[in-house]
């Protein structure tokens, strides 16, 4: 699938700047370069790889700007193709007017991700590295920064390829035992085969069990404000904020809509959400402020529901918190410098933080509860699954894992052929996380997320 077509981009971001860079990745590359650079000679497809050159890109003889041009040469570039890069000056008319410049000559814009899928067509890194390319360009924290440059460095990409090769060498196994003569197979070789599968197996589910973790890394955890109204919600999301980002009133029902804000907290990057007073009212918009709440609560990663410390508990409120599960949920009880009241024997093994937001204080401890409830901050960064693409594609394989095992117990001959198939399915899953199988769909669904130039 090599590409014979040359690209052309701008990869730096648009708007003022130092400088501007503009890639071309292709056989014409320098070819190009030759055409609309000048400095002195040599001409460019002469220089070694590496060279970096002075000199001033020219349009039919007229000078459009001054620039640096680096040359790279097949196989040492990012495509594993003839590449040049242009560093012009930054703004949106110089680069553009290279661009224009350089379209005129046999080349043509480059699709969104096209460089790093000619990267990952051309054999020099894999689907996985070719997705962290994106995830470091994305990354909010400096630990979303490590998890992409991990993955990137192929760190990922080695352990999945030891269960590749379980799996396959499993697989081979068993068909090597079709051509046996019935009662020839030994019950050693069923559990031998059981034991490694199972080991595969194990491998699998640990790396589906790093996900919740690895997605709150990159894309940031979502973490709901919620409870009745005038307990301190609102007053919550400002002091997390540092800003007074919504309106704090004692008349109840202030907020009436969800309020999405982002926030770093103790490393880890976080959507927080103010949502509307749970209760009863006949007010339809409020109703409505109300059922977005649930919504919000339903997918939330972590929630926070707010009490008013100095009152007990009603049994509406107590019903809603026993409702949400105990690894997803954080009390604060606010309002503590008013009174104390103890809490109800059903909730002593729940975490509970205890604030006074009109004195802004316990938030310190507050954010590190909320840290240790995410336990994003514990993980040493190494082997985390962060895609949804592939927690699907590792739970399909674990499944197919399942039934190839709970079949292999049954030391049944005629069960062999299943068996395989099933583990056949099972590495074609696997296969399909690094792009040892892939499809010209899967493809443009992953490289269309990138930001052309890329």
């Amino acid at each position: 699938m090599l590409e014979t077509d040359t690209i052309a981009a701008i990869s730096t971001a648009p708007g003022e700047a130092g400088i501007a860079v503009i890639r071309v990745s292709g056989p014409q590359s320098l070819a190009v370069a030759d055409k609309i650079f000048k400095c002195r000679p040599p001409l460019p497809s002469g220089k070694k790889a590496g060279a970096l050159l002075y000199g001033h890109v020219v349009d039919s003889g007229r000078v459009i700007d001054e620039a640096i041009l680096l040359i790279m040469r097949a196989p040492h570039s990012y495509t594993r193709e003839d590449v040049v890069e242009f560093q012009c000056h930054g703004g949106t008319i110089a680069s553009k007017r290279i661009l224009r410049t350089i379209l005129k000559h046999n080349v043509r814009p480059a699709e969104p991700g096209e460089f790093t899928k000619r990267a990952f067509l051309n054999g020099r890194i894999d689907l996985l590295q070719a997705e962290a390319v994106m995830d470091m360009i994305k990354a909010q924290t400096d630990k979303g920064a490590d998890l992409a440059l991990e993955q990137l460095r192929g760190r990922l990409s080695c352990s999945l390829e030891d269960i590749y090769g379980d799996m396959l060498r499993a697989c081979a196994d068993i068909e090597a035992s079709l051509d046996f003569m019935d009662d020839e197979l030994l019950p050693s070789f069923y559990k031998s085969i059981q034991k490694r599968l199972a080991n595969a197996q194990r491998k699998i589910k640990d790396l589906i069990g790093t996900y919740d973790e690895g997605h709150i890394i990159k894309d940031g955890a979502l973490v709901v404000i919620t409870g009745k109204p005038n307990v301190g919600k609102s007053s919550l999301l400002n002091a997390l904020l540092g800003k007074e980002r919504v309106i704090v009133s004692p008349v109840p029902g202030t907020t009436r809509d969800t309020i999405e804000e982002h926030v770093v907290i103790k490393g880890i990057p976080v959507r927080l959400v103010d949502t509307a007073g749970l209760r009863h009212s006949k007010c339809e918009i409020e109703k409505e402020g109300v059922r977005r709440a649930r919504t919000a609560i339903s997918g939330a990663d972590l929630i926070l529901y707010v009490i008013d410390g100095s009152k007990n508990l009603s049994a509406g409120e107590l019903k809603s918190i026993l409702g949400i599960p105990d690894n997803k949920l954080i009390i604060v009880k606010n309002k503590t410098d008013i009174g104390n009241r103890n809490l109800p024997e059903s909730l002593r093994l729940i975490r509970v933080s205890e604030t006074q937001l009109i004195y802004n204080k316990g938030l310190t401890n507050l954010k590190k509860t909320l840290a240790n409830k995410l336990h994003a901050s514990k993980r040493h960064i190494s082997n985390v699954v962060i895609s949804e693409r592939h927690r699907h594609i590792l739970i399909t394989a674990d499944r197919l894992m399942t039934d190839a095992i709970e079949m292999m117990k049954k030391s049944d001959e005629s069960l062999l052929a299943i068996i395989a198939q099933k583990l056949r399915q099972a590495s074609e899953q696997i296969g399909g996380l690094t792009g040892k199988n892939f499809y010209s769909e899967m493809l443009n669904s992953i490289f269309n997320r990138f930001c052309v130039g890329k």
